[in-house]
């Protein structure tokens, strides 16, 4: 899931960004370099690990489902 973060810089920062990455192509070039700062490579490595793991994404799955239709009997 992206979120959008709004951030200051400095004017010439701005247009050196528009004029040589391109309007569009901003926001996926700070990700990738501030991705491996903020991003742990293990926390990845484990969650493509759970995501293969079928049996347990089936549980999680059902879970959820389930979790959806006790928010049915709630009263309101």
């Amino acid at each position: 899931m992206q979120k959008k973060l709004t951030i200051t810089v400095d004017e010439k920062i701005y247009e050196g960004l528009h004029s040589v990455i391109g309007r569009g192509r901003i926001s996926r070039f700070v990700e990738s370099l501030v991705r491996p700062h903020v991003v742990c490579k293990e926390l990845e490595a484990a969650y493509a690990k759970m995501a293969d793991d079928e049996q347990r994404e089936k549980e999680a799955l059902a879970w959820s489902e389930a979790t959806i239709r006790d928010i049915d009997d709630e009263t309101r």
